[in-house]
This record gives C-alpha cells, structure tokens and sequence, in this order.
C-alpha cells in the first residue's frame, strides 16, 4: 500500500504542471542527442498511472477490414492511448490524429499505428507461403521494403509480420500466411522479411517495426481447425516452434504477438513461461509483447479466467505488454495496481518497451508524415516489377508431360477454361492489405495480352468455383477439342484460406474436379493452373493433366508472371516448400518425420506412403545434372568447420535458375533425429551448358547439434549424413 501511496502522490504532483507547461520545457526526454535509454526513464518518471496504463492500450480506427475481427463499437480516438490500428491510407487523417497526440496531451507522447501488411500494404505481392516457394531471401526482403515504404507513408510505423509459424496441417487456412514446413527455411525468411520492414534503422522515415507472429505453436491446432487446443511436447515446441522466433529475435525483431492458442492447457496469452522466461530473459528481447486480436478476453472462453479482471491479471503478469482491442487493461489495470494485484514495477517494465520502440523509431522527433497523393506513394513501376518477378519465381511447376510447356511455337489455337481464369480477388489473396481488385489483370486477359497476336485463344468459364450448375460443361468441350492445348483455371475463392479458412477437404470442389475429368476425354493437352491459399489434394485428376503450374495467390502482377511463364519468357524455379498430399487424410505430411519401429509397416494401404509432391519439388524448362558431392574431409573436430561441394550443370536447352538444398542425418544419437533436417540452400543462375559449384560450410555446434525438451543445445559425437539431390556424403564428427 505505502507504493500505491506514493504513485498516487506522484500522480497529483504530475498534474500540477499544465501539459503546455510540459510542452515548452527542454526536458531530457525531448532530446534527441541523449541515449534512447536515458530517454524512456526521464519520460517514465514524469508519467501518471493512468497515463502509463493509456501506453498498454491498443484500439482501433477506420473500417474493419478483416471480417474475422468482431469488434466493440470502435471509440472515438483518445490521445493518449498507446497504439491504433490505423486502417487508412491518408497522411492528412493520420497526421491530425497524431497531431492531438502530440498537442492537445500533458506529455506529448507519439502514437504508434500498425496494420496487418502481411504480403503487401498497396503493391500485392504473393502471399508468404509463395513465397517461401522462390527460395529467394532477397526478393522477400525487397518486397517488405516496398511495403514498409507503403504503409510509413500513410502513417503505418508497425506491421503484424512476419507470421513464422511452422506449418505441417494444410487443413489449417493460416498455412497461406507462413513459410511452410521447415523451421530452417521460416527463419531465413522471417529473418529476411524482418530486414526488408525495418531496415538498418527503425528511425528511417520508410522503415516500420516488424511483429514476430504467433508465439507459439498456433499452427498446431487440433485438426487444422483454427483457434482449437494444441498439444505440443516439449521436445517438439523446442525443435520445430521456437527456431524461427529465436532467430527472429536476435535478427532485431522490435515486436512479437501472442497467439490464440491454448498449448497443452495454458493458453499463449497467459504463459509466463514462454513470454517471460524464455523470450525476455532467456533471449533477452528488449521489445514488447502485444496481445493478438481480443486474446486477452479470450482466456475466460478457454477457461483459464473467470471474468476480465482475471483475464487482465493473467495476461499482463505472463508478459502480455500490450492489449489488442478489447480494453480490459484499460478498464481493469490500474484497479489491479492500486490494489496491489500487480506491482507498479511491472507496469513500469512494460511501458518502458513500448516507450523503448517509439524512441527507436523516431517517433518523438518526426511524429508526421509528408502528405503525398497516393499516386506518388503506391504502385511505383519499380515496385509492380518487383511483385511480378517473386510471383513468377513463387510459382511451381508441379509437373510437366512430353515438355508441354512452354507453349510451343507450333500450337495456333488456346482454349482457357475454369472459374480462376477471370478472378480478380483470389488472384490477390487473403490479408490483401489495402489492394485492390482493379489493380489486378485477370489471367484470361493476361494470356490475351501475350499470346493474342499469334494465337486463337477461345474462352469458356466451365462452371463455378463450387455448387453443381454443370449446364457450361459441353461448351467447355467444344472449345477444348478444337484447341491444340486447354489452359484450365482451378483452384480457391479468396475466403477459402486465411485466418477462419480451415477446410475438412483438400481436394478440389466436386464441380471443378468434375469439368477436370470431363475435359480429360479430349485428346488435347491440359494444362492445370491452380490458385489456393495451401496445398491442394490432386490425386483425382493429376492423371488428366499434362502439365501442373501451382500459381498460388501471387498477388497483383499474377497473371502476368503466368503470362510469363507459359511463353517461356521466364523459365519456372519455384520449388515447394511445403509438400502437397494424395489426399486430406494424409494430413499432416511433412518430410522431416522421425524414423518409424517398422519402416515397410504402419502405412495407409490405400495411398502411397509419400506425398503426390514432396518438400523441394519444383520442375524447370531446362534440365540439371548433379555431379559427385565431394567433402573437404572424412573426419572433423569439433570446433572445425567441414565444406561439402557438389558441381549442377545445366543440361538443357535454357538458361535456368536451381537451388541445391542441403540435409543433414544424424543416424544415431541419443534421443530419436528426424530421417533427414534442412540445413542450407542456395539459388543460382546456371547457364546453358554451364557448371556452378554450391557449397554448404558445415559448422558442427550449428549445423549438427540438436535441442532437448528445455532448450539446451548437444552436439554429439559419431557418424553423419548430408543429403544433396540423389546423393549421401558421409563423415566422422569427433572430439
């Protein structure tokens, strides 16, 4: 009670100086030449209770623009709260809300605004999971560059990615937000995603501060259903979950967000374990903690608290530092202060890293934007190229009969069939940002535009992307045995993956696989371009296709990578990083699996044991052939580093691009290895007729090392296996 005195002692004492007093004075925090520590405690100590809790609250402004965010009656915008989701694109309208902010309050304290820019904030680019599928970290980081620029030119300073969730269940619709399968290629490129946001300096008018996402173990949830339970063993949340937040925070992540999820009976929102002790003190994050939208409410639906005010008391002492939307620290912080529930000091701490990034961010000394018309803000010709370029190289050549592709110089008549072909919006794909429809060309219009001076090209919808309207069926058919190829348009309306897009079925709709089966009795080539949010179950009609192009959601400039692609103008090199099952019900199908008691036994006995298109695969237009791997030595120390080399050719008749991932075995070791563990990859350009050299520097403490149940690193000593194309190079670790 005696520290509750004295901050209600200290509050009056604040208020005793009017805010324009506060305003005109010279006081340390204002100054910029000080040390941005120095900074944040000369402000902390000037700050009321009040005015330090207003810091933890997080609202809205605008329209909601996600319809799975059920909101309060949004208020009006209180000038001394902590942070807005700001969903507008005007300077004018951000720089008058700050502006308040900064005038019309005691101590002048900036307010941070963030959006969910998730593959794009008005340039689309492809969603992250096509992404991954480039294997280019540098495409990636140039696309958050350009976003970062978007959305700081409007006022945005914070983003809500990346999303590094390590995906196995593609039931699961938030697949589409992340990286994929593998916790090594998640960190390169959530490490990539987080330089391409913040720059080298959060205080660069173009940079804003990235937001881990979501800690931890959401993309486990039972079933792929969204929001549900999941159970995690220790040993698998240390392995798989955390890597990529781990690297993510050394790489200088400013934030990270909590998940929805409940993780083996302790809801994200509430576990002091991974928020405080691992995160803040283990991995010393200096950053702060936001809830994800309404979780900190959402702990009295999953059970852990009785009411808001034990729903607040949870969250904030796990290490929640800021609260998403639903104003239970507004409502009930400062009560559980004064009462003694929460000590002042951990109040104190979490203000501080809010305080911490403002400072860093510049904030304080440039509070505003340069109020500039959109058309010198957005879709820059440097930026519709770059979203372009990631898409074609995002795109996978899934497979590839008698070199149908690319279309040859004989074919004279196209026919373009499906209900993908005039799509605008799932083209653009879910967490669109602030995209638009009409800056997106239809592939129908795409294809006109490329091939339309020297080729018939007859179009037929076929049917709808669901229901049973067959009556376009026989249409369809005309036109395609009339054709000398058919370019059929499948795949996911834009709603059917994202956040709430769990999906009992993987397969395609009933109607498209049906148009799909009906057009393979055609004696004509068909083409499958797919568009879907996950990977789809192709079992079905794989055998009708001649060729398969796994376009995704690529964004704006789409269509016209696709253009691209089947011209031949682009030679494919997008390779999957997350691998497509025969069916729904192999899910989840991943390939770093732990080695079965009885390897022949135990499998489905109606599919495969494999996947229809594993992690890695991706055709080209040109061929490459894998010389012998060669290793620098047979035997290495710990402590010494070891070079694998392996020599790619290109074979073919192009030029092409490939990239040579690097696996690591561990045959035996003292608790059970995946079969095999992505440890490098490396894209290059190799010429026709050319040979590249890759090489993976094998550091042993980083490369061969595993993680207990509590996070502790081993390296033992033995045999070892790295995995290169078709080949396995062996060698001797020891002490």
């Amino acid at each position: 009670m005696r520290h509750v005195f004295w901050t209600v002692l200290l509050s009056v004492i604040a208020f005793a100086v009017t805010p324009t007093e506060i305003r005109s004075q010279n006081l340390p925090y204002k100054d910029p030449s000080l040390p941005v520590e120095d900074r944040v405690e000369d402000l902390l100590g000037r700050m009321t209770l009040r005015e330090k809790v207003m810091q933890t609250v997080q609202r809205t402004y605008g329209k909601n623009t996600n319809i799975n965010n059920i909101e309060k009656e949004v208020k009006a915008v209180d000038p001394t709260v902590g942070s807005l989701i700001y969903r507008s694109t005007s300077p004018e309208l951000y720089n008058e809300i700050q502006r308040r902010a900064m005038q019309e309050t005691r101590l002048g304290i900036p307010i941070l605004c963030g959006f969910d820019a998730i593959h794009g904030f008005r340039t689309v680019f492809p969603i992250p999971l096509a992404q991954s599928c480039s294997w280019n970290p540098e495409l990636v980081r140039l696309s958050c560059r350009v976003a970062a620029s978007e959305a700081a030119s409007s006022g945005v300073k914070w983003t809500f990615s990346p999303m590094v969730d390590v995906a196995r269940d593609s039931r699961w619709g938030r697949v589409s937000e992340g990286y994929g399968e593998d916790p090594y290629l998640n960190t390169i490129m959530g490490i990539a995603a987080i330089k391409g946001y913040q720059g080298s300096d959060l205080s660069d008018p173009s940079a804003v501060a990235a937001c881990l996402k979501h800690y931890v173990g959401y993309s486990m949830s039972e079933g792929g259903r969204d929001y549900q339970y999941t159970n995690i063993s220790a040993q698998t949340l240390w392995e798989t979950f955390m890597p990529p937040f781990e690297a993510g925070v050394k790489a200088g992540a400013a934030t990270v967000m909590c998940a929805f999820n409940d993780m083996n009976g302790v809801p994200a929102s509430a576990n002091p374990y991974t928020l405080t002790e691992v995160l803040k003190k283990q991995w010393a994050h200096d950053g702060f903690v936001v809830s994800d939208w309404n979780s900190v409410e959402q702990l009295i639906a999953q059970g852990v608290a009785a009411d808001d005010r034990e729903a607040c008391l949870k969250a904030f002492t796990a290490g929640v530092d800021m609260d998403m939307v639903d104003d239970i620290y507004f409502d009930h912080l400062e009560k559980l202060i004064e009462e003694g529930e929460i000590p002042v000091g951990m109040l104190d701490e979490a203000v501080r890293r809010i305080l911490r990034l403002k400072f860093r961010l510049g904030l304080f000394e440039a509070p505003y934007v340069d109020e500039r018309p959109e058309q010198e803000r957005f879709l820059q010709p440097e930026s519709i190229d770059l979203a372009r370029r990631l898409a074609a190289e995002s795109m996978v050549l899934l497979k590839n009969e008698n070199e149908v592709l690319p279309i040859a110089s004989d074919v004279k008549r196209i026919a373009v069939i499906g209900p993908m072909a005039e799509e605008r919006a799932a083209v653009n794909g879910s967490w669109e940002g602030y995209g638009k429809p009409e800056d997106v060309t239809p592939l129908l219009d795409c294809i006109r535009e490329k091939f339309g001076d020297r080729l018939e090209i007859d179009f037929v919808r076929g049917c709808g992307f669901d229901g049973d309207d067959r009556s376009n069926f026989d249409a369809a058919l005309q036109v395609a045995v009339k054709a000398d190829l058919v370019i059929l348009c499948l795949g996911e309306k834009r709603e059917w993956s994202g956040e709430n897009g769990s999906r009992s079925v993987l397969e395609l709709p009933d109607i498209q696989e049906e148009l799909a089966l009906y057009l393979g009795e055609a004696d004509v080539p068909l083409i499958f371009v797919l568009s879907s949010g996950r990977p789809l179950a192709l079992a079905n009609v794989e055998p009708v296709a001649a060729a398969i192009i796994q376009m995704w959601q690529p964004g704006s400039q789409g269509g016209f990578a696709l253009a691209d692609i089947l011209a031949g103008d682009v030679n494919p090199s997008g390779k999957l990083s997350i691998s497509f099952p025969w069916s729904t019900g192999q899910q989840p199908v991943y390939y770093n699996v732990r080695r079965s008691a009885r390897p022949k036994m135990g499998h489905y006995k109606d599919i495969p044991r494999t996947p229809l298109y594993p992690f890695g695969h991706g055709l080209s237009y040109t061929s490459f052939t894998y010389g012998k791997a060669t290793c620098s030595a047979d035997l290495v120390r710990i402590g010494e580093k070891i070079c694998i080399e392996v020599p790619v050719t290109n074979t073919g008749k192009r030029d092409g691009m490939e990239t040579v991932l690097w696996f690591v075995s561990d045959p035996v070791a003292s608790i059970s290895r995946p079969e095999k563990e992505l440890k490098y990859f490396e894209k290059k350009l190799v010429r026709q007729g050319d040979t590249e050299i890759f090489r993976f520097e094998i550091d042993p403490e980083r490369d061969l090392s595993f993680v207990d149940d509590k996070g502790n690193r081993h390296l033992e000593t033995g045999e070892f296996y790295v995995l290169v194309g078709s080949q396995r190079v062996e060698f001797q670790l020891a002490d």
